[in-house]
């Protein structure tokens, strides 16, 4: 169409030029037939750029991405609504002004941004993901890419797509990533992978650590998998872990890191082959034995202790399970309650209880096991065989039982001596008490007795024995004289009567009595005496030494009415250090021993505890007082010694006695008689007397006035001070009564000595003169004493003998 359009312009240009005027209407026409063509063609050309141009724009505004094309000077020459979206285009803004705009709010993405365009502009395509930060909400992501347009300087291509939901994946996935790693590398256990050749492939952190090197150090080194162990597999492949090999390999080996540290550990392998068989890699699991071992050597030791413990426990330990059976128990156990392990294991706990105490003790133990604390510890009485008490403490423990039920743990502790040792102490107290009772009781009772005896003297003064009352008066002194006794066994027992001691050999004072204990227990019973060699001496009081021995040997003797044999044996007993023997602790040091042992019917054990009290008895009634064994006891206490009995029934009884060896003169020494018969008692002088007791004031006055004495009365001692002061110099002796209301006898002789430093004094008194020694024992010029009851021929002996000086 071109052609003919220039084709006819030509011909038409000739025509005119040559005149011809057909040729130049027949390139006229032939032009202008040119140019229609030609602008039909224009048009058609049109239609189809502005199809194109259409179809190309509604393809580019489908798009879900922004896209811009910019022209030289970064003007747009298309943008879609996606882009203008994307980017928060304001109405008449300039879109890549916005895009600009709203990557503004981070720095770092403006920067980057900038970097893109200027590569853009510089022909170089470029592209970045850049954050978009806005207020209040999380940051967006949007990519951004950056396309020259080729013969087109300047112009460039932008396309802008939200990827936010993508970074947001990507973010989870290598978080998840990340963890997985971590897991993998700090997992409890050791993984690795090796090649054909036995080289890391793969090692984690905590099978690195425990090799001594860092994952680094086998893989990239190009360590060989037996390069770490301390004993490689041999007819192996090199990454076999066991001989033999094998898809599957399990076992325990021995490792060695690379600082030369060695454990033991449990090991599984996979065994993977490629598909052509040429390549190899394994899937490795090791796990370290150490902590393991550590845990079960640790375990082994606990369990080793505990069961130290639980066997070499003073107190008795015992187990039960949920139904009261006892499952397991310690020595101390066994031992408290007489038996073997398996006679008691398996049985019902019940069982080892008392049956009239297994109610009691059920309903508490199963309050123990629904969770109650028990308020305090059981008294529980045992079946062993013996008379056993126990202090039970019941806890409960959970997980005892088959199914994890809760049972009990019991610790015992024998509680069978302190039970007798209360019973002891209790027995002490009480005879302590009684021997109080006994002895206030006795100091009355010598009061009305010296009154009784020595009005029987006075009237025996006047009534000889041909006169009619003078059979009454003696049967009234001798009944007296017979309670004066049994005040003395009372004193005896409380340790409060006058002794007189002396320096003795215990094997004179037993051959001396053998004749008399021979007759005393007839001729059906067998006597030995069994003296000790060198025995010591001791200082008793010679009277009640023989009381003593006299008062077991007729015990003894009622207790053998068959006959039998009797020994009295004497030794020297040394005690180290101080020993308990029942309720008694007897001090170190050098003893002398008298065992007095029968072989009669024996002592019950209820009767025991009571054999020393006054007034008790086995005895049928008029057979006895029941004070022998209690004087016997109160004599040997006061003299410093220890009785002690040893019998069950039909075993005989042995008494043993345990005097303190005398350490001072090495040879018994001899006294005076405190009286000599047939001496003439009367003798002069002003005597003072001082006694509360009416009955006994009156008497002592007149059987010294009769003895030819003037005597001077006082009921107190604030009277006698009174009489003193106008008689003091008058006055040649002093008696008076210990315990008397107010001042008593020994405050009212100190008071008097500051008076008159030498008057002669002379206590009477019910009690024992130990009370107060230190008023006797007062050099040249001591006091002297006179037990109550006295007769009269007793006190004007004493006086005459105190006068005469």
């Amino acid at each position: 169409m071109q052609l003919a359009a220039g084709g006819g312009l030509a011909a038409m240009a000739a025509g005119l030029a040559l005149g011809l005027d057909a040729l130049a209407w027949a390139g006229t026409a032939l032009a202008a037939a040119g140019i229609v063509a030609l602008g039909v063609r224009a048009a058609r050309l049109r239609r189809r750029v502005a199809h194109d141009e259409a179809l190309l724009t509604g393809a580019l505004e489908g798009l879900g991405s922004g896209q811009l094309v910019t022209d030289a000077i970064g003007g747009a020459v298309f943008v879609n609504s996606a882009f203008r979206t994307l980017v928060d285009a304001a109405p008449g803004e300039a879109p890549l002004q916005a895009l600009e705009r709203q990557l503004g709010s981070d720095p770092d993405s403006l920067s980057e941004f900038t970097r893109v365009r200027e590569r853009a502009r510089a022909g170089i395509p470029a592209a970045a993901e850049l954050t978009v930060l806005r207020e209040g909400r999380n940051p967006e992501w949007r990519r951004v890419q950056a396309q020259p347009i080729a013969a087109f300087p300047g112009a460039v291509h932008w396309r802008v797509e939200d990827i936010t939901a993508r970074r947001e994946l990507e973010h989870v996935m290598l978080r998840e990533q990340a963890k997985l790693v971590d897991f993998m590398d700090h997992a409890p256990v050791g993984f690795f992978s090796v090649d054909q050749d036995g080289v890391f492939l793969f090692v984690n952190a905590t099978l690195a650590k425990w090799l001594g090197c860092t994952p680094r150090d086998l893989v990239d080194a190009g360590r060989t998998l037996h390069d770490v162990l301390a004993g490689p597999p041999r007819n192996a492949k090199p990454y076999d872990l066991f001989d033999g090999g094998g898809a599957e390999q399990r076992g325990e080996l021995a490792m060695r890191g690379l600082q030369g540290r060695r454990f033991q550990a449990s090991a599984a392998q996979t065994v993977v082959v490629s598909d052509d068989g040429r390549t190899v890699h394994t899937r490795s699991v090791i796990r370290d034995l150490t902590p393991e071992r550590e845990w079960q050597e640790a375990l082994r030791l606990s369990e080793q202790r505990f069961q130290r413990f639980f066997e070499d426990a003073p107190v008795g330990i015992a187990l039960l399970n949920e139904s009261g059976v006892l499952s397991e128990c310690n020595h101390a156990f066994l031992a408290l309650i007489g038996a073997e392990g398996p006679q008691v294991i398996g049985r019902p706990f019940a069982d080892l209880i008392e049956p009239k105490e297994r109610e009691m003790v059920a309903e508490r133990l199963t309050s123990v096991v629904r969770g109650h604390d028990p308020e305090a510890p059981l008294e529980v009485r045992m079946t062993a065989g013996r008379d056993l008490v126990v202090q039970l403490y019941a806890r409960r423990l959970g997980g005892v039982g088959s199914e994890g039920g809760a049972g009990l743990i019991l610790h015992f502790i024998d509680m069978t001596e302190r039970k007798n040792l209360e019973a002891q102490f209790a027995q002490s107290q009480k005879m302590q008490a009684v021997g109080q009772l006994a002895g206030g009781v006795a100091h009355d009772f010598n009061n009305l007795l010296t009154a009784m005896i020595g009005f029987c003297d006075l009237l025996l003064l006047r009534h000889k024995p041909g006169d009619q009352s003078f059979s009454d008066i003696m049967q009234i002194k001798q009944n007296a004289n017979r309670a004066a006794n049994l005040v003395r066994q009372l004193l005896a027992f409380s340790r409060q009567q006058t002794l007189q001691p002396r320096i003795l050999n215990v094997t004179d004072v037993l051959a001396e009595l053998s004749n008399l204990l021979r007759r005393l227990i007839g001729e059906n019973i067998e006597l030995r005496m069994l003296h000790g060699r060198d025995l010591g001496l001791i200082k008793v009081d010679q009277n009640q030494l023989e009381q003593v021995i006299i008062n077991l040997v007729v015990n003894a003797r009622d207790a053998m009415p068959g006959g039998g044999k009797l020994t009295v044996a004497t030794s020297n007993y040394t005690v180290t250090t101080p020993e308990r023997r029942e309720h008694e602790i007897i001090p170190a040091g050098e003893y002398v021993s008298i065992d007095v042992i029968d072989t009669g019917h024996g002592i019950p054990k209820e009767n025991l505890q009571r054999i020393f009290e006054p007034f008790f008895s086995t005895k049928e009634v008029g057979s006895g007082t029941g004070l022998g064994l209690s004087t016997v006891y109160g004599i040997v206490r006061q003299t410093g010694g220890f009785i002690f009995v040893d019998s069950a029934p039909g075993e005989g009884a042995k008494f043993s006695i345990l005097l303190p060896r005398h350490q001072g003169e090495s040879r018994p020494v001899e006294t005076e008689p405190r009286e000599r018969r047939g001496s003439d008692l009367t003798g002069s002088g002003t005597i003072l007397l001082v006694e509360d007791e009416d009955a006994v004031r009156v008497f002592s006055a007149r059987a010294l006035r009769n003895k030819g004495y003037q005597v001077v009365e006082a009921k107190n001692g604030e009277a006698a001070m009174q009489l003193l002061t106008t008689e003091g110099a008058k006055v040649d002796l002093m008696i008076t009564d210990v315990v008397m209301p107010q001042m008593d006898g020994p405050t009212l002789a100190r008071n008097v000595r500051k008076m008159r430093p030498d008057m002669k004094v002379i206590f009477i008194s019910g009690y024992a003169e130990d009370r107060f020694k230190d008023e006797l024992d007062g050099g040249d010029n001591a006091a002297h004493f006179l037990p109550k009851p006295f007769s009269l021929k007793q006190l004007a002996s004493k006086v005459k003998e105190v006068i005469k000086g």
